[in-house]
């Protein structure tokens, strides 16, 4: 479920890795004040305690790359705030970081956040190659390494139908 966002961003290797990145920090860094804060947090309000604190490392993250990389800002657009509601962030701090210690937390965050970016890593390369025939826009030059004319790829790939094929496909190849 949170992975809703790779049908949007996953069209580029440069989207990917951004994306990735972003949701890799700021789980990680989550985890680790939810979970240092575990014990003093009333049971009632723990939920929009980890809103807040969550919203508050998307706004750095966001501000960050705003400031830092304004090409990846304007690509990413809205789907760098929309993580506030990703529910990977919030299922992780509900199901682990709640209930565990900061350096547990740290490392579920870290390794949870490099799952995350290798699927849509692959997400990405799948959508980027079949797509658009080149490989690494954006990080390989502008349009990346041109493996085969643009006009034999296969352009639904680059619209958000081709996310929900891609995903389809992959889910069904891991389940195989």
């Amino acid at each position: 479920l949170g992975m809703c966002s790779t049908m949007a961003i996953t069209t580029s290797f440069f989207n990917g890795i951004g994306m990735g990145v972003a949701v890799t920090i700021i789980l990680t860094l989550s985890n680790m004040i939810i979970a240092a804060m575990r014990k003093i947090i009333p049971d009632k309000i723990r939920i929009a305690m980890f809103i807040v604190v969550i919203a508050g490392f998307v706004t750095c993250v966001d501000l960050s790359i705003q400031a830092f990389l304004p090409d990846l800002a304007n690509s990413l657009g809205v789907f760098i705030p929309l993580i506030v509601v990703n529910c990977i962030i919030l299922g992780r701090a509900e199901a682990f970081s709640y209930k565990n210690g900061v350096v547990a937390s740290m490392f579920d965050g870290i390794f949870q956040g490099i799952g995350y970016t290798w699927v849509l890593l692959a997400m990405c390369i799948i959508r980027e190659f079949l797509g658009k025939g080149a490989f690494g826009g954006g990080v390989l030059g502008a349009n990346g390494v041109q493996i085969f004319p643009s006009d034999f790829g296969v352009g639904m790939l680059t619209l958000p139908v081709g996310g929900f094929l891609v995903l389809a496909a992959l889910i069904a190849a891991m389940q195989w």
